[in-house]
């Protein structure tokens, strides 16, 4: 029950608070002490044996000093388990015997009794896993609330060993779940619902596609299984190579960005997919419909790798070198064969290219000697240098697309004609310097580079806002899987026409074809009215799919103003000043060749703001976010005014999905405001 007598919650509320009180100072206590054995080298060695050890244990106490970070004075617990007096529950003994505080980090005191356990831990699934009809031993589970400075101001028990009424013990989780937000993400560790649960628990070797609508918390549910799988297999991670998170853009990475670190994860890399992709290349350049779908294409895999493998030359006479004033001859019939030896190996163009030198300088040595100051190596560099030559694959991808017969060549029997045509670069660039690069371009010097050189693998990797990658991105990851993904995204929301449009599919192109679909169907972020409205685009855009069932239901939380051309933006300035009198984030949404008009008259009105970029600078600077709609995806804010719909629905070919994206940010408020017609499937019923 949700306590309000005050002569009973006071003092509990006291105790609580000077428990987190404890519970903080011993974290304090407990980074202290790994600081100061990382400054005197406790349990370090001297023997020069000790070099990499030493190193090895310095580095763990130095991400360990990070993990304990108490950030931003965040509540250390937001949960406790009341168990039977004396139990004892998987090895763990709670306070006193009956009590387990719940939080996002394990403290330990100095006797090394648990003072709060990691929501993570086995003994935590309780918390969220227990209901009448499975207690896991718990009699009373307890939720805490906390004011906007994350002082300790409520709690609330709810009984598990005898019937309450439906819905208790659910306030302060409603009011958790609802709560505005400005900034960046935030964890969900102290709401995470069984369903999802289920997700975030599953094991390292399993790979996921989750399948979310808006507000189902598919990209939190993606953070916290890497969470849980740093704090369950954190070794084997490691030895893997690590773990990343890949996401659309930069603007969507910085949103996310505290997640992790809030849950004590700080060994993350994040990129997105045209980081991973780009070998130092930026995009600037959007390829039309029509090459986008071909660029992406799993066929384009081979378009490249016969292109590469064409450069190297067959001899058809003696290869002579000459190096120092020496000249080596070796016949044609002895290189060919020791060509043909190496390719029969299967292996990556430059290592294959290494190889090929190595034997070549070998036997030219062995024949005649070495010059002095030679060595067989440079002898084969040298004998290789037009035979099999090196290559930059942005160079290889340029002339790919920039050269209609070796494109010809490469793609015969794979690309017609018109889809030759479509992605042959017309006026062809002056050089690799002076060409402008797309997304698909540089999934393409991937794979090349791939083919030179395999990239570095990693343990597991998130991969969010997937429905948006094409087959050639996807192949792009699957490289750098060593083990298992989780795979995130809503294919209502894919925007891009090469996008693969099928989870088993890109389960296929990940070469994870056992790999598990899910889907999240209960929307707990976004209200019901909101999720219905932008629902009525579904027919259109992803008949197969339906919108989620929602957590919450709130009367106001659509509104949707018809107004003239002249007077739109006074309308939305006014929408803007109303919304920021309230608590929250607000997200202004607008196609993107309207973002400048919309910021002069922003600017004019005195109404600060951010204008969102690319690199999602500034995120959390101003409460009021100037948003493109080709970067809201993934994003999200309390208040969400959408201007003008029509002009987000015909600014591109999915325009439709864009605009489902812009109408499903909001988490409290919606506004639409329009003076042209809304369209079609929106002006049904409106």
């Amino acid at each position: 029950m949700h306590q309000t007598d005050q002569d009973l919650v006071e003092p509990e509320i006291r105790a609580e608070r000077d428990y987190m009180d404890t519970c903080r100072a011993t974290l304090a206590r407990m980074r202290a002490e790994v600081s100061t054995m990382l400054a005197v080298g406790a349990g370090e060695g001297d023997a020069v044996a000790d070099k990499y050890s030493n190193h090895a244990l310095r580095q763990h106490r130095t991400r360990l000093i990070k993990r304990l970070a108490d950030r931003d004075g965040a509540p250390l617990f937001f949960g406790r388990l009341v168990y039977p007096p004396g139990e004892i529950h998987d090895g763990v003994p709670g306070s006193g015997g009956d009590h387990v505080y719940v939080g996002r980090l394990g403290i330990r005191d100095d006797d090394g009794e648990s003072l709060v356990i990691d929501w993570r831990a086995p003994l935590a699934r309780a918390f969220y896993e227990a209901g009448q009809h499975d207690r896991m031993g718990v009699r009373v589970r307890r939720r805490y609330g906390f004011d906007h400075d994350g002082v300790l101001s409520a709690f609330e028990d709810e009984p598990l060993d005898r019937q309450v009424a439906s819905g208790a013990g659910e306030g302060l989780l409603a009011a958790e779940i609802e709560r505005p937000r400005t900034g960046p993400m935030r964890d969900i560790a102290a709401t995470i619902q069984p369903e999802q649960m289920r997700l975030v628990r599953a094991p390292l070797g399993r790979t996921l596609c989750i399948q979310g609508a808006p507000g189902t918390g598919k990209t939190a549910v993606g953070l916290h299984r890497l969470a849980y799988l740093l704090y369950s297999e954190r070794d084997r991670l490691r030895r893997q190579g690590g773990v990343a998170v890949i996401g659309p853009n930069r603007s969507f990475l910085s949103y996310i960005r505290s997640v992790l670190p809030a849950l004590g994860e700080v060994e993350v890399s994040q990129a997105t997919i045209d980081e991973l992709t780009g070998s130092g290349l930026s995009v600037e350049r959007v390829d039309d419909p029509r090459a986008a779908l071909i660029k992406g294409d799993a066929r384009m895999a081979e378009v490249v790798r016969r292109h590469l493998w064409s450069r190297i030359e067959s001899p058809r006479e003696p290869l002579e070198v000459t190096v120092q004033r020496r000249t080596w001859r070796l016949p044609a019939e002895d290189v060919l064969e020791e060509l043909h030896g190496v390719l029969s190996r299967g292996i990556d163009y430059g290592t294959g290219r290494e190889l090929l030198a190595q034997r070549l300088g070998q036997i030219m040595e062995g024949r005649s000697g070495a010059a002095s100051g030679t060595t067989s190596h440079q002898l084969g560099r040298h004998a290789v240098r037009r035979l099999w030559p090196a290559v930059d694959p942005a160079r290889v991808v340029f002339d790919l697309l920039t050269n209609r017969s070796h494109l010809a060549r490469a793609a015969a029997g794979l690309l017609s004609p018109d889809e030759q045509r479509a992605i042959l670069l017309m006026p062809r660039p002056r050089s690799v310097r002076a060409m402008t690069w797309s997304s698909l371009d540089l999934a393409l010097v991937d794979e090349a580079a791939s083919l030179i050189e395999r990239p570095a693998k990693l343990g597991h990797i998130v991969v969010d806002e997937a429905q948006d990658l094409s087959p050639m991105h996807v192949r792009a990851i699957a490289r750098r899987t060593a083990g298992s993904c989780t795979v995130l995204g809503d294919l209502a929301q894919a925007t891009s026409p090469a996008a693969v449009h099928d989870w088993t599919a890109v389960l296929a192109h990940l070469d994870r074809p056992d790999g598990q679909v899910e889907e999240l169907t209960r929307g707990y972020r976004v209200p019901a009215q909101i999720i219905d409205y932008a629902a009525r685009l579904l027919p259109r855009i992803a008949p197969g799919l339906r919108g989620p069932a929602s957590f919450r239901h709130s009367p106001d939380a659509l509104h949707i103003t018809a107004t003239t051309p002249d007077d739109m933006i006074a309308a939305t300035i006014t929408t803007c000043a109303t919304a920021l009198a309230a608590e929250g984030s607000v997200g202004l949404i607008a196609a993107d060749d309207d973002i400048p008009d919309l910021h002069r008259s922003l600017s004019a009105s005195g109404l600060p703001h951010l204008v969102l970029g690319a690199d999602g600078t500034g995120l959390q600077a101003e409460r009021l976010a100037l948003t493109p709609v080709s970067l809201a995806k993934g994003l999200e804010f309390d208040t969400v005014i959408v201007v003008e719909p029509a002009r987000i629905a015909a600014a591109e070919h999915r325009g439709l999905q864009r605009l489902y994206v812009a109408l499903t940010r909001a988490v409290s408020n919606l506004h639409v405001i329009h003076a042209e017609r809304l369209p079609a499937p929106l002006a049904q019923g409106t």
